[in-house]
């Protein structure tokens, strides 16, 4: 990650002939695919191994933690299971790169400060002696006894005795490779998109982004943590990009040029863009070009997962009909998540669009599910069926055009598991088009 700094740095980008014609010239980054899912864990470790790229993979604090976050692993356990889809996909392993993402107290936030803190630097501690080496250090959430919002100074604070944490472990590992490169930032974006319809957003304003890198930059010097601060390689600000429940906030670069001449002027650092998911191609090059240089993307990848899924159960009802006592994967999924609505309920609020929330919000609230034993059931048995019984290309054609197209050029197979997996690999690919590694 430092290298890929360093080049980016370095690197000049341009438009050949001109802004809007012909092929623009990708910048020097890299996607951070943020997602659980082993069908998109796959497909990201497959796209990037084909072009001989790294693949950025990242579990964030909620997903992954000592207590098994709401994928029941910890962090070590999170890299075997990574690097076992990694050897079936005959990836090469030096070309993993492990990240945590909003690692802080935010899955303790309803606890006091003090515990939730304790608990946070055992997780960071943990992601660290797992292996994981790219560290988003984000204690920008008040908890239970905070003011909120919390103060630069304090968030700065929390951020240093996570960094300590993670020095320390580190250290403490045998054989424990390259140390841990850290990003930083106070601007974050809520994970997994806004939570209310939203209609403009604010850019970070230069003044803003140096107040919290200086901010930083004088509380980890206290610390000690002058060799750490120099593996600071970003910080997370709002470029004014976006997505609420059905909307998506593009991005304007004219917006952000103040912003991005500001991180022009700081050797070794760029920005992390958090939310673009659903960003257009056109812009997410944008994005990298204008000093974004890692660009992450979550629930966009889940949300193609799903509409592929969707596609496959059209293709099945129309192809195979009804199957006798077995309920279709859409009730079954949307079952699920009404008999257990802890993950939504506090986000989808609109009774009259709730059941439109529930299938197709951007926010993608059915991720939290895929892992649920009735769903993955039911997923089995609706690629079981196409497997036995491939669909006629007419349907793949009304339902899955992507893949029919693909199909016909010889690029991929009709099976059912394939055209999950390159359903997933769409959000991936504008990403990877827009960054040269």
């Amino acid at each position: 990650m430092l290298d890929l700094v360093r080049r980016h740095k370095q690197s000049s980008t341009s438009f050949l002939n001109g802004p809007g014609v012909g092929t623009a010239v990708p910048a020097i980054g890299i996607p951070s695919m943020c997602s659980a899912h082993p069908v998109v864990i796959a497909a990201t470790l497959r796209e990037c191994g084909a072009l001989g790229r790294p693949a950025l993979i990242e579990a964030t604090s909620n997903q992954v933690n000592q207590d098994g976050g709401y994928t029941g692993m910890t962090p070590v356990d999170f890299r075997r299971f990574v690097e076992a889809i990694a050897k079936a996909e005959g990836v090469d392993p030096g070309l993993l790169i492990l990240g945590g993402d909003h690692l802080g107290p935010n899955a303790w936030r309803k606890q006091p400060a003090a515990q939730a803190m304790a608990k946070a630097e055992v997780m960071v501690a943990q992601y660290v002696a797992a292996g994981f080496r790219k560290i988003h250090l984000d204690c920008s959430m008040s908890c239970a006894d905070d003011p909120v919002p919390l103060s630069e100074a304090e968030i700065a604070a929390r951020a240093v005795r996570l960094c300590l944490a993670a020095e320390a472990a580190w250290r403490d590992t045998p054989d424990r490779g390259e140390p841990p490169v850290y990003v930083i930032g106070t601007e974050v974006p809520v994970p997994g998109g806004a939570h209310e319809d939203l209609e403009d957003l604010a850019v970070t304003s230069p003044e803003a982004a140096g107040a919290t890198l200086s901010l930083h930059r004088d509380a980890f010097a206290k610390s000690g943590l002058d060799a750490a601060w120099e593996r600071v390689i970003a910080m997370v600000v709002q470029p004014g990009v976006e997505f609420d429940h059905h909307k998506v906030i593009d991005y304007q670069p004219e917006k952000a040029r103040a912003l991005s001449a500001f991180i022009e002027s700081q050797p070794g650092l760029v920005f992390e863009a958090h939310s673009t998911d659903y960003q257009t191609p056109e812009r997410l090059a944008q994005l990298a070009r204008d000093h974004f240089a890692i660009l992450k993307v979550g629930p966009g990848a889940t949300f193609a997962l799903r509409e592929t899924l969707w596609a496959l159960a059209a293709v099945e009802r129309e192809w195979l009909g009804p199957q006798a006592g077995q309920e279709n994967l859409v009730d079954t999924v949307l079952g699920v998540m009404r008999a257990e609505p802890g993950h939504w309920a506090p986000y989808y609020q609109d009774p009259s669009r709730v059941q439109v929330d529930l299938a197709y919000s951007l926010s993608d609230r059915i991720r939290y599910y895929w892992a649920h034993p009735k769903v993955q059931t039911a997923c089995a048995a609706l690629l079981d069926r196409l497997e036995h019984s491939p669909p006629p290309l007419t349907l793949l054609s009304q339902f899955l055009p992507r893949q029919y197209d693909a199909i016909r050029e010889g690029r991929l197979r009709n099976r059912p598991a394939e055209l999950l997996r390159d359903g997933a690999a769409q959000s991936l690919r504008p990403y990877l088009a827009a960054c040269a590694a």
